[in-house]
């Protein structure tokens, strides 16, 4: 095998963009969240074409599919050419319904620090005046 043919999982991972860093992805190859054929993967194990992982990462659950080796991290337009996202729809279409749900970036009503107008009423109930 010619050393051109060799790649590291997590080197992979992080060169088709499914993690930011290569620390990341040798960090979720660690914690058991890369897979294939339902084995846990190893961060130094070889990527070979055709190969299928099961991937989960902060914001999705990725089935995919090796179709080429990318030493080098490239543009998302790039990257995307070599590996075939597998993920079924349902799996997907949750996901995203999860992620819309719980990520509003908006603080939940009436939870936290009350407002000025509850702070007032509370002065006024215990009785204290500025």
């Amino acid at each position: 095998m010619a050393e051109k043919d060799k790649l590291r999982i997590d080197k992979y991972l992080w060169s088709i963009r499914l993690f930011k860093t290569r620390t990341m992805a040798a960090a979720a190859c660690d914690t058991g969240k890369v897979r294939q054929n339902g084995t846990l993967v190893k961060a130094s194990k070889n990527v070979s074409i055709g190969d299928e992982y099961e991937v989960k990462t902060e914001a999705k659950k990725w089935i995919i599919k090796v179709t080429g080796l990318l030493h080098n991290r490239v543009a998302y337009s790039e990257a995307i050419k070599y590996y075939l996202d597998l993920t079924p729809q349902e799996d997907v279409e949750k996901m995203q319904f999860q992620a819309a749900s719980f990520h509003t970036g908006k603080r939940k009503s009436k939870i936290g620090r009350p407002t000025k107008k509850q702070r007032r009423e509370l002065d006024d109930f215990f009785g204290e005046e500025e």
